[in-house]
């Protein structure tokens, strides 16, 4: 099944962790439709502008949430959330391009290291219900807690 042009629900329904331990990861609902809206309004936007684009890390099941210990109020448990990367391009400036040019609900440039381009990812977030927040921030690790502030700061 395609979610957009360029993507397959294979692509964002992907992991390891869910096959290791026999989870049914498929999205069904609101949460396909709500994957359906990410990917026509985000990450094939960014697909047609830079070229191949990497899920990282897409939808995830409570159950899969659960295993893999994510937030509890993560968009990746809705299908609204993706963390993508595109192959020579410096996730501090797929962010910025993101926030640039895009409608969005979040933008997180996370874990990025200034001076390497390929470190960390951008988790994207779109809600098809239109109260999209368009709020950029940037999370790094400070003291081993996970620090957020406003802006993409690479």
């Amino acid at each position: 099944m395609k979610l957009s042009e360029n993507f397959t629900m294979a692509e964002f329904i992907k992991s390891d962790t869910a096959n290791r331990l026999g989870i049914d990861n498929t999205p069904e609902g609101e949460h396909l439709e709500n994957a359906k809206a990410l990917f026509e309004n985000v990450v094939q936007k960014v697909r047609d502008h830079f070229g191949p684009t990497v899920i990282n890390s897409g939808y995830r099941c409570p159950e899969l949430n659960e295993a893999v210990r994510g937030s509890k109020t993560s968009q990746h448990c809705h299908g609204e959330a993706a963390d993508i990367e595109v192959p020579g391009v410096a996730n501090g400036d797929l962010a910025q391009w993101i926030v640039d040019n895009l409608e969005f609900d979040q933008v997180i440039l996370e874990f990025y290291t200034p001076g390497q381009p390929s470190s960390g990812w951008v988790h994207v977030t779109y809600k098809k219900d239109g109260s999209n927040r368009n709020k950029a921030l940037t999370a790094a690790k400070i003291d081993g807690k996970t620090v957020y502030s406003n802006g993409i700061n690479p």
